[in-house]
C-alpha cells in the first residue's frame, strides 16, 4: 500500500513536471502577443487631434455593424430655425458714442503749456489700443496730444511710423473738439522742448493720472509715456468711455493705400460668394509652445514645441490636459470645422483665414479644407505685386487681415488676443454683426468623445454650448471684460422699436427671434462657462493699482511672466 502511494505522488509530479513547461510557454506567448499589440496600438494620450481621415465627411449617418453610431459629418449645415448670417434683435440696438453736454470742447480746458507724447507697444492691435487710451489721458491732463510713435523694435519687428499705416489728418480732425492733437512738439525760444520720461501703472485711472502724471507735466510741460499698453483703467467716467469709441470706431482708420487693398480683397471674397466667413486661426508654433497644450503628435510635437518654449526662461509646460479641460487651448483646424458645420455653415461656405505659420503646415489644415473647400487668405486672393508695398511689414500685412475680418459676414476667433477683441467691440457697435467664440471649455469634452455619438446629438450640443457666444446683443452683462471688447456704455437700446416689435403678434418658424424679456433672461445663460470675462479692474483697488504694475487680465495665463518677457507678450497679443 505504501510502495501504491509513492508511484501515485510519483505520476503526479510527473505530470506536474510536464504541464508546468506548457502553461509557462502559453502564458509567456500570451505575454509577447499582448506587448506586440501594446506596441502597435496608439497611446490613448497621443490620439492625433490633429489629422483625421477623410471618412468622417459623408452624408450617409448609419450605425455601424455593432449597432454602436457612426460618426459622419454632412456637407450641408442643415436646416436650423435661425439666420445664420445675422445675429437676432440686433436691429434693435446701435452704437452711440456722441458727447453729453457736459463734455466740455477741447479748445476750453486744454492748457496751452502740456504735451503729452506715448510710445505704443506690441503688434498693430495692441498698439492701436495704446493709441485710443492716449487720447483719453491726454483729455484726463488736459494736455495737447502729440500723434503717437509706434513701437519699431518688438518682436514684430516692423519700422512703419503712425502715418504710414493711420490717417494722421483724419484722426486729428474727428478728436478736434475733444482733444487738442499736433504732430510733433513745437519748439519754445527757438529750442526744442525735450520731454520727460516716464511710465504709468498698468489699469491706472483718472486720479492715477491726475496724481502721478500731471505734477511732472505741470513741472515739465512735456511727458513722454513709455510702453504705453493697458496703461488706463477699464472703468471711466461715461463721458471718457465714449471718448474711447470715438477714437477707435471713427478717428483711427487706415492710409489710403492700405484701406483701398483691404476694400480689393474684400471685393474678391464677395465676387466669390454672397456671404464669406473670416477666420483668426492662431494655430502657430508659438502660440501652442506657449499655451502648454498637447494635440496628440507624440514625441515629436512634444520636442517641437518644447524647443521653442525653451526661449522663454519664465514659460513652463504644467499640465496638457488640465489646460484644454478649462478651455485655455486653441481648437484645431479640424476642431474649429466641425464647430462650424455644426453651427450650420455648409461645404459651400466661403473662409477667409487670417494667420501665420499654421502648426503642422498643409497637413494640419487638410481636414478644415476638405470641409470647406473654398478656403482663402490674402496670399491666394491677391498677386505677389499687388501685396508687395505691404509684405514686408507685418503692421500693415495685419491691417489687411483687419479690414477683411472687420467686413466679413460671420467672424471666427479662436484665441481671445487683442485683434479678437478690438474687431468684436467694432462689430458690435456697427450693428452686431455675428462674432463667434468657440465655447473651448464644453466643446473639448464633446470633441473627446465625438465618436461615439451621431452626428445630429452632436451638432445640437454644439448649438447649445455656443449660446452665449455668438456675438449677439446682451450676451454679456454691461460693464464686464475688456471694454474693447464690450463697450457696453456705446451700445444703445431702441426701446420704441422693442415696444412696437413686442406688441405684434409672435410668429413662431424660421428666424424667429426672442421678446425683449426673453432676452434679459437669457442672458450671460453661459457665464460659468467663460473663463475670458473677468473684471480686469476688480483684481486690485485703485491704490494698489498706483502702487505696482499690473498685467492685462486675460485668460491666458502669461500674466505673470510678460512684465519679465516682452517680447512673448508682444507675440501672444494679437
Amino acid at each position: 500500500m505504501a510502495f501504491q502511494r509513492r508511484r501515485q505522488h510519483h505520476n503526479h509530479q510527473h505530470r506536474l513536471r510536464v504541464v508546468v513547461p506548457i502553461i509557462s510557454a502559453v502564458f509567456s506567448a500570451l505575454l509577447i502577443l499582448f506587448a506586440l499589440l501594446s506596441f502597435l496600438a496608439p497611446s490613448p494620450s497621443d490620439t492625433d487631434h490633429l489629422h483625421h481621415p477623410r471618412r468622417f465627411i459623408s452624408t450617409d449617418n448609419v450605425d455601424g455593424p455593432t449597432g454602436v453610431p457612426v460618426f459622419r459629418v454632412p456637407r450641408d449645415g442643415g436646416k436650423l430655425d435661425r439666420d445664420i448670417w445675422s445675429s437676432r434683435n440686433a436691429q434693435f440696438y446701435h452704437g452711440c458714442s456722441v458727447a453729453s453736454s457736459k463734455f466740455a470742447k477741447a479748445g476750453d480746458v486744454t492748457h496751452s503749456n502740456r504735451y503729452l507724447a506715448i510710445v505704443t507697444s506690441g503688434g498693430l492691435n495692441q498698439q492701436r489700443t495704446g493709441i485710443i487710451d492716449a487720447v483719453v489721458a491726454a483729455r484726463i491732463l488736459n494736455a495737447t496730444l502729440v500723434i503717437p510713435k509706434l513701437d519699431q523694435k518688438s518682436f514684430w519687428k516692423d519700422a512703419s511710423d503712425f502715418s504710414e499705416i493711420f490717417d494722421v489728418d483724419r484722426f486729428i480732425s474727428v478728436l478736434s473738439k475733444d482733444v487738442k492733437i499736433i504732430k510733433q512738439i513745437p519748439r519754445k525760444g527757438g529750442k526744442s522742448l525735450t520731454p520727460y520720461h516716464m511710465r504709468v501703472p498698468r489699469k491706472c485711472n483718472e486720479k492715477c493720472y491726475q496724481n502721478r502724471v500731471l505734477p511732472v507735466l505741470l513741472k515739465r510741460h512735456a511727458v513722454q509715456l513709455s510702453k504705453f499698453d493697458y496703461r488706463l483703467a477699464n472703468k471711466l467716467d461715461t463721458d471718457l468711455q465714449k471718448l474711447r469709441c470715438r477714437v477707435n470706431y471713427h478717428a483711427l482708420s487706415f492710409t489710403d493705400s492700405i484701406q483701398k487693398m483691404g476694400e480689393k480683397l474684400v471685393h474678391q471674397m464677395r465676387m466669390k460668394g454672397k456671404h464669406y466667413i473670416a477666420l483668426h486661426l492662431r494655430f502657430e508654433p508659438d502660440m501652442l509652445a506657449f499655451s502648454g497644450c498637447y494635440y496628440g503628435g507624440g514625441d515629436k510635437e512634444r520636442k517641437e514645441l518644447g524647443a521653442i518654449r525653451k526661449r522663454w526662461k519664465t514659460l513652463h509646460i504644467s499640465n496638457p490636459d488640465k489646460e484644454r479641460r478649462h478651455g485655455k487651448c486653441p481648437l484645431t483646424p479640424l476642431e474649429v470645422g466641425l464647430m462650424l458645420r455644426a453651427l450650420g455653415y455648409g461645404s459651400d461656405v466661403h473662409i477667409y483665414v487670417a494667420s501665420g505659420e499654421v502648426y503642422g503646415g498643409e497637413e494640419t489644415l487638410a481636414p478644415l479644407k476638405e470641409l470647406f473647400p473654398n478656403f482663402y487668405s490674402k496670399e491666394t486672393i491677391a498677386s505677389k505685386e499687388e501685396l508687395e508695398p505691404f509684405s514686408s511689414f507685418s503692421s500693415r500685412m495685419a491691417a489687411l487681415d483687419f479690414i477683411v475680418c472687420d467686413e466679413s459676414d460671420v467672424f471666427v476667433t479662436n484665441n481671445n488676443g487683442n485683434m479678437a477683441k478690438i474687431l468684436a467691440g467694432r462689430r458690435k457697435y456697427f450693428g452686431h454683426k455675428p462674432t463667434i467664440r468657440p465655447n473651448a471649455k464644453k466643446l473639448y469634452r464633446l470633441f473627446l468623445n465625438q465618436t461615439s455619438t451621431t452626428w445630429d446629438t452632436f451638432a445640437s450640443k454644439v448649438r447649445s454650448y455656443q449660446r452665449g457666444f455668438m456675438g449677439e446683443p446682451n450676451e454679456v452683462r454691461p460693464g464686464r471684460g475688456e471694454f474693447h471688447e464690450n463697450p457696453a456704455t456705446c451700445i444703445c437700446e431702441d426701446s420704441e422699436a422693442w415696444t412696437k416689435k413686442d406688441s405684434v403678434p409672435r410668429k413662431y418658424g424660421k428666424g424667429d427671434s426672442l421678446t425683449r424679456k426673453e432676452v434679459m433672461v437669457s442672458d450671460d445663460q453661459n457665464d460659468e462657462d467663460d473663463p475670458e470675462w473677468s473684471d480686469p479692474d476688480d483684481d486690485e483697488d485703485q491704490r494698489g493699482l498706483q502702487d505696482k504694475e499690473l498685467n492685462n487680465g486675460t485668460v491666458l495665463d502669461y500674466d505673470s511672466i510678460i512684465s519679465e518677457e516682452p517680447e512673448l507678450e508682444e507675440m501672444l497679443s494679437d
